[in-house]
């Protein structure tokens, strides 16, 4: 089935200097290709995808919409967040500082922690990939201290494969 058959290059490339994103452009470049005798199996290889998603990329612009439109996704909405805009803005400020700033005992925060701190606060369940992705979302990162020049001339502690010596990596702002 040949594709595009009313649709010139010059329209092609018209649309896409009027596109803005990387999937919109791509789809258009793979169709110009086209257009100009290169088959759907290269395109392929040269996108790293598969050859019935280039099928559908050039499906997608028989149409009668604009191209610009028609090599546009539609906004997919997902999910609702479990906090507000607030909530989550007031969260973030919150896990920046230590934990005993909110009256929780504790020397830094967790992603268990996190998970009850959220339960408590605003009556909400997250997993912990969640908790830890809401950390990362707040600007903190999982690792270890920077050595001081006093702690590098200590003798190193040994660190077996059980998960010894991860005790002193926390969740610290960037």
């Amino acid at each position: 089935m040949d594709h595009l058959e009313e649709i010139s290059v010059g329209e092609l490339q018209d649309a896409l200097d009027s596109v803005e994103g990387s999937k919109p452009t791509q789809r258009l470049l793979a169709a110009i290709a086209y257009k100009n005798g290169v088959t759907q199996t290269e395109l392929a290889e040269w996108h790293g995808t598969g050859r019935r998603t280039i099928y559908n990329w050039l499906v997608r612009l028989d149409t009668d919409e604009p191209l610009d439109q028609a090599v546009t996704d539609d906004t997919r909405s997902g999910r609702n967040r479990k906090l507000s805009d607030s909530e989550q803005d007031e969260f973030e400020r919150t896990v920046r500082d230590p934990p005993g700033e909110v009256g929780i005992d504790a020397p830094a925060w967790s992603p268990a922690l996190v998970q009850r701190y959220l339960e408590e606060t605003y009556g909400v369940e997250y997993s912990l990939p969640s908790c830890r992705r809401l950390l990362r979302e707040a600007g903190l990162r999982y690792r270890k201290p920077r050595i001081s020049d006093a702690e590098a001339d200590e003798p190193e502690r040994s660190e077996s494969r059980d998960g010894a010596g991860r005790s002193d990596r926390q969740w610290r702002p960037q």
